[in-house]
């Protein structure tokens, strides 16, 4: 492979802007891959299960779940997902594993906060617990079920099948589909998600390539924003993807256009970056917290119940209801031309918020648009939305091992041993130059978080280190790949400074998307040390246009307009203080008269000054556990919360 080539498949690829190299080489993979492949969900193991499991190789997948991932992340997020997890207890009792849908409705009446509650690897315990006491409760309520057929019948649901000969079957296809180009090295494909291809793409699966090159988009020059951050009309009539995920009390939307736009630079590689042309929010309080599951659901099962904190998770259930239908229909032409619609809503209130019915439905069922999304996803927020479009719409480079062994179903010695059959292969062992670029990168990282500029400069200096180091791996630092880009995306305006005056830091150097470590910083100190060090290097040291640096700043100019706003938001703090301490003065009178006669009403007027709410909080807490003190805490916010919706209801 030519370096021209490597650097072609370095950098991402858009779906929707291949470069002509790629296009002309790319032909559909010939085998099992991109046929169709059959999930059993019979209660006996049969060698079709092996089959389908078969079609999922490579290190970043589940056979036993018959998934892919693009990243090690999302393979361990779905390891420790109630479905894996639940196909794993089905595994062990020679049960056929069953498919994701199948495992939503399974859990559908049990707990709906699965979905909405799904965050990073990070989250607390208390996910866990939940997630561990709703598979406990699925598999308590399937072995009752089972307890009372054979009660009943005096014959498994196995023994009956097997004697009938029928079969549950559930026709699917593999997420991605491979193709080979002359570009990759031996074993390696390119993978693309079949669900960004719509019904009209699909329906001849020897054209894909075909329906790869149609799909190229010419770059547009997108016109900037309107005063109110809307864009033009025009931005809207291109093609455009919906996406959507609510669940937990957390809703996100996002309309992200498809064409490619270029940078400033004219002429310059295309800015990979999505267009988006609209995207919302919603939080509401519905999930019962250390419990699991939403109030409706809880009251489905156990009846209403009458708690301050119950009434208000109902009234902003149906608050959520109401923001995400009326955001449905503010959008719904956007919606109505999108090219196709993504949807995550596991669980029967999450999926009738969406789909109703209701009068003015915007989204329904039958809809040939509608997608769910291939791959695990986390919590429904727009950082998740932009992820998953990203993951949907670039073109992934996977190297897939042409041997495959048998899936051998599970004997009584393999389930009652705990050490797997064979040998998990080791990883590959890192190299010493592999080692030694991890611990620059995370002292590098460390040192610039901390804001350190002295033991930085010391580090860099004392091994060695370029200061246009490129942190590794590459895959987790694309954002950020160097001192001078993770320093102005800090926001650590000494550290920036420090790196170009002191370091050498090249200030034009550009990460995966094409920004320089200027186009990253977020602040506007952070954006004056950049305009400060080009005053204090000059114009001949670096192409500073290049860099899109302003003009030059000194560092008097700085320091004085910094000064100049300190002076300003001291004085804006004290004139506040004096108007507050006028107000006081003015209401101090009648506020202790106030408090008098309610002294004296209580009788109190002959014990002394009276206290304030946080004293007397203190005295009640006295002498009380940890716990008693949490109890009574928890009973103070209850009340609060039953105050605020009192006045709410009253309000209407």
């Amino acid at each position: 492979m030519d370096k021209t080539t490597e650097d072609l498949l370095r950098r991402p690829l858009y779906i929707y802007d291949l470069p002509p190299e790629v296009l002309a080489t790319l032909a559909l993979k010939p085998d099992v891959d991109n046929q169709p492949q059959i999930s059993d969900t019979s209660s006996s193991p049969t060698k079709d299960n092996d089959d389908a499991s078969e079609n999922v190789v490579g290190s970043q997948a589940c056979s036993l779940c018959g998934l892919s991932f693009a990243s090690v992340q999302e393979q361990r997020s779905h390891l420790k997902s109630d479905w894996h997890h639940y196909n794993l207890k089905q595994k062990l009792r020679g049960d056929k594993p069953v498919a994701e849908v199948e495992f939503e409705k399974l859990i559908e009446n049990l707990d709906e906060s699965l979905s909405g509650s799904d965050s990073s690897d990070s989250d607390s315990g208390d996910d866990g617990s939940r997630k561990e006491s709703t598979l406990i409760t699925l598999l308590k309520k399937q072995a009752t079920i089972a307890e009372m057929k054979i009660d009943a019948s005096g014959n498994e649901d196995g023994e009956e099948e097997a004697a009938t000969g029928r079969r549950s079957r559930n026709r699917g296809k593999p997420p991605l589909i491979w193709f080979s180009s002359s570009l990759l090295p031996t074993n390696t494909y390119f993978g693309l998600y079949r669900a960004v291809l719509t019904a009209e793409d699909v329906r001849d699966e020897h054209s894909f390539v075909d329906v790869v090159k149609r799909k190229q988009l010419e770059p547009i020059a997108m016109p900037k924003p309107a005063k109110d951050g809307s864009l033009p009309e025009i931005a809207y009539k291109g093609p455009h993807f919906f996406l959507c995920m609510v669940g937990g009390g957390h809703f996100a939307a996002m309309v992200v256009a498809l064409p490619p736009r270029q940078t400033k630079n004219a002429g310059g590689p295309l800015n990979r970056e999505a267009t988006v042309l609209a995207h919302k929010t919603f939080h509401r309080y519905t999930t019962r917290r250390q419990q699991g599951g939403s109030q409706s659901a809880n009251d489905n099962s156990k009846g209403n119940a009458h708690s301050a904190g119950s009434s208000l998770r109902r009234y902003n259930e149906q608050a959520l209801v109401d923001d995400v239908r009326g955001l449905l229909q503010d959008w719904k032409g956007l919606l109505d031309t999108a090219e196709l619609l993504f949807v995550r809503a596991t669980g029967s209130t999450n999926r009738r918020t969406l789909f109703g019915p209701y009068d003015g439905q915007v989204l329904r069922h039958n809809d040939s648009r509608l997608r769910g999304f291939p791959f695990s996803t986390r919590r429904a927020t727009q950082n998740e939305l932009m992820r998953s479009f990203i993951e949907l719409t670039r073109l992934k480079v996977r190297e897939i091992s042409p041997s495959r062994e048998p899936i051998v179903p599970p004997t009584d010695a393999s389930i009652a041993s705990t050490k797997p059959a064979t040998p998990k292969p080791a990883k590959p062992k890192p190299s010493e130059e592999e080692e030694t670029a991890l611990l620059h990168t995370s002292q590098i990282q460390a040192l610039i978080r901390r804001s350190k500029l002295p033991a930085l400069l010391n580090y860099l200096q004392t091994n060695s280190v370029s200061p246009e180091f490129r942190f590794v791996p590459l895959d987790q630092n694309h954002h950020a790949p160097t001192p001078l880009h993770l320093a102005a995306h800090q926001n650590a305006a000494p550290i920036v400074l420090g790196l170009l005056t002191r370091g050498g830091a090249d200030p034009t150097a550009t990460n995966e998307q094409g920004k320089t470590p200027f186009e990253l910083a977020g602040e506007r100190a952070t954006r004056d040390a950049f305009r400060v060090a080009r005053s204090e290097l000059g114009e001949a040291k670096w192409v500073w246009d290049a860099a899109h640096v302003p003009a030059a700043l000194s560092k008097a100019d700085a320091d004085k307009r910094e000064a100049r706003e300190r002076t300003e938001r001291e004085a804006k703090e004290a004139e506040r203080r004096r108007t507050e301490e006028e107000r006081l003065k003015r209401e101090g009178p009648t506020v202790k008269t106030t408090a008098k006669k309610v002294a004296a009403a209580a009788g109190l007027d002959n014990r002394g000054p009276l206290k304030t709410a946080q004293e007397r909080r203190e005295e009640e807490a006295r002498g009380l556990t940890p716990e008693m003190r949490m109890r009574l805490e928890r009973e103070r916010r209850a009340r609060a919360a039953e105050e605020r919706l009192r006045r709410m209801q009253q309000g209407r």
